[in-house]
Formats: C-alpha cells, sequence, structure tokens
C-alpha cells in the first residue's frame, strides 16, 4: 500500500503512522552496531605519504547506542600526525533505504563526512562510501570497512581514491575493548 501512493505522495493517515513506525524500528542491522558498544583502546595506523613507513599512534574510543537503540555514537580520542585529535561519528541503519549510514567530524576538519553502504552477507563486516573533496588532492571517494572481528575487537580501515583512480589505504584502526578490572 505504501509505494503505490509514494509517488503522489497520498497515503491516509493511519497507513502513514503505520509506515513510519515500521521504518523507525530498530531491527537486526541495528544489533550489529550494538555489538561494537563499550570502551576501547585503539592503535591507529596512518599512511601519510608514499615511499614512507606509515606513521602509528594510541587512542581511547567510547561508543554507545542512542535513541534507543537506532544509533552507534562514537567519541574518539588519540593523535594524529603528532598533534591531538578527536572525532564524534555516528552510525545507523536506516531501514528505508536499507542501507547502513554514518556521520564523521573531527579536530582536524570544519566538513561533516557522509557515508552510506551495506554488510556482508554474515553481517559481520560494513562497507560504506563517501564522495567528498579533498582540500589538497580534490574531489575523492572514500571507502570505510569496519570488520567485527569478535566481541572485543573491530577493525576499521579507510581507503582513498582520487581522479587517478588508484585506491590507497589511508588509515587503519584497531579497537580492543578495555577490560574492566
Amino acid at each position: 500500500m505504501a509505494d503505490e501512493h509514494k509517488q503522489d505522495g497520498k497515503m491516509d493517515m493511519q497507513a502513514m503512522m503505520e509506515l513510519y513506525q515500521t521504518l523507525g524500528t530498530p531491527g537486526t542491522p541495528h544489533k550489529l552496531l550494538e555489538r561494537m558498544t563499550g570502551s576501547w583502546n585503539t592503535k591507529t595506523t596512518s599512511c601519510t605519504e608514499a615511499g614512507k613507513p606509515p606513521v602509528e599512534s594510541t587512542g581511547t574510543c567510547k561508543q554507545e547506542m542512542v535513541l534507543g537503540g537506532r544509533f552507534l555514537h562514537q567519541e574518539f580520542a588519540g593523535d594524529m600526525m603528532g598533534a591531538p585529535f578527536t572525532g564524534i561519528g555516528v552510525t545507523g541503519y536506516d531501514n528505508h533505504k536499507n542501507k547502513y549510514v554514518s556521520t564523521w567530524m573531527d579536530s582536524m576538519s570544519t566538513a561533516i563526512y557522509y557515508f552510506e553502504g551495506t554488510a556482508d552477507p554474515d553481517g559481520r563486516t560494513i562497507t560504506q562510501e563517501c564522495l567528498g573533496d579533498d582540500p589538497v588532492r580534490g574531489p575523492m571517494v572514500w571507502r570505510s570497512v569496519t570488520k567485527i572481528v569478535d566481541d572485543n575487537t573491530h577493525l576499521f580501515e579507510m581507503y582513498g581514491t582520487d581522479k587517478s583512480g588508484k585506491e590507497e589505504l589511508m588509515v587503519e584502526i584497531t579497537y580492543t575493548r578495555k577490560q574492566e578490572r
């Protein structure tokens, strides 16, 4: 019923409210995100320049589900290229688009990056893309891959493809759950 009225935007109020309620209810994809809640130690490897060794740093991250289990909110703190670095991310699953969606903001930029993508059939790997305009390299496609290794480890990889068409690994972050004492 929803699809037949979608084009003209007409639907009776009851049917409309039922549709919004259904699309607004967290489901299995949100449970996948919930597995990443908690406090984490991070190890970051940044590939800064071709031919030079990657730069390693450590940090911390706290992740929690917000808005009734609809979104995973992340607060990250560490350093990047020798300077203090903080970031905030929000990841959810859009039931209407059938896609994972994320935003990212950090202390090295004034931009808000928007990613969207899907999970592998096993539900342990989420791959998303973002189109952006890098101030040095120009228009780029960023591809993020989040792999849930187990309940205490997940891996985040960020790749960049500039106008040359060559994809390069930019950042890899290993998240290890902090053990309670």
